[in-house]
């Protein structure tokens, strides 16, 4: 089974939040999940919350980041420095 880590959109129209996910790269963009990994909310430009031990897990087990996750994840290291 291929794992991709991607954005599952999430809120209303006009106010959209994201959810940092673990998922089957067949499923939909908001499909069933393996697994919550944070949250982003595009609106006030922050990341609500994320668990970066747990996407080197599941990169380890062999999972691709998207793009947009990426620069979520370069934005959550700068923040940490």
């Amino acid at each position: 089974m291929a794992v991709k880590i991607r954005l599952s959109r999430t809120g209303t129209k006009n106010a959209p939040h994201y959810r940092i996910v673990a998922v089957d790269a067949r499923k939909k963009r908001d499909g069933a999940a393996l697994e919550n990994l944070g949250a982003y909310d595009p609106c006030k430009g922050k990341l609500v919350q994320f668990h970066d031990d747990r996407v080197a897990y599941w990169v380890s087990q062999g999972a691709i980041v998207s793009d947009a996750v990426k620069k979520l994840q370069k934005l959550y290291q700068q923040k940490q420095a």
